[in-house]
């Protein structure tokens, strides 16, 4: 495996407020706009959504890696994201994006596993690092057995975790993930 990597994109802004985004070699594009806050077309995807798809993506393509390389089958996941933006002196900037992966597991006897994965997915996770805001993780792990025909669902919600990443500076958690 190499030790750098580069990735390319562009965006092209076609109106007054509204534009594309394009990757290379990814065959389609992405219209985006700014925000109907500052002034731009409802209905698109904006540069803030981006980030927060990007990092939710991210998430969950880090999670399915370690549980592959663990050799952990789970049934799926959905990383909802939420993102605060504020005005702080020197313009807005994210504060805050809170991380609520819903982690399905086929077995009572793997919650333990995935939250050790989970939990190193934390450690890992390479867009969290590269951000300059408060990032909260509010996993939730769901059991889901079928018998019969009725899919029965048990949860169990993994207490958060919240972390200040500086780029500069290795990540420190103000709280364990407890399992």
């Amino acid at each position: 495996m190499l030790k750098s990597y580069s990735y390319k994109a562009a965006a092209h802004w076609t109106n007054h407020k509204r534009g594309i985004v394009d990757g290379d070699a990814i065959p389609r594009t992405i219209n985006f706009a700014a925000p109907p806050e500052f002034g731009g077309e409802p209905g698109l995807w904006t540069p803030e959504h981006l980030l927060l798809a990007a990092v939710s993506t991210w998430h969950g393509a880090t999670l399915r890696a370690i549980a592959e390389a663990s050799k952990l089958e789970f049934g799926g996941v959905e990383v909802p994201i939420e993102g605060k933006i504020e005005k702080l002196e020197g313009g807005f900037k994210f504060t805050r994006i809170t991380l609520r992966p819903v982690v399905t597991i086929h077995q009572e006897k793997d919650r333990e596993r995935i939250g050790r994965v989970l939990e190193k997915a934390e450690h890992v996770f390479l867009v969290s690092r590269s951000l300059d805001c408060a990032i909260a993780l509010e996993p939730t792990i769901v059991v889901a057995s079928l018998v019969g025909s009725t899919n029965l669902r048990t949860e169990y919600a993994v207490p958060s975790t919240e972390y200040r990443v500086k780029t500069e500076l290795p990540r420190k958690a103000s709280a364990q993930l407890h399992l």
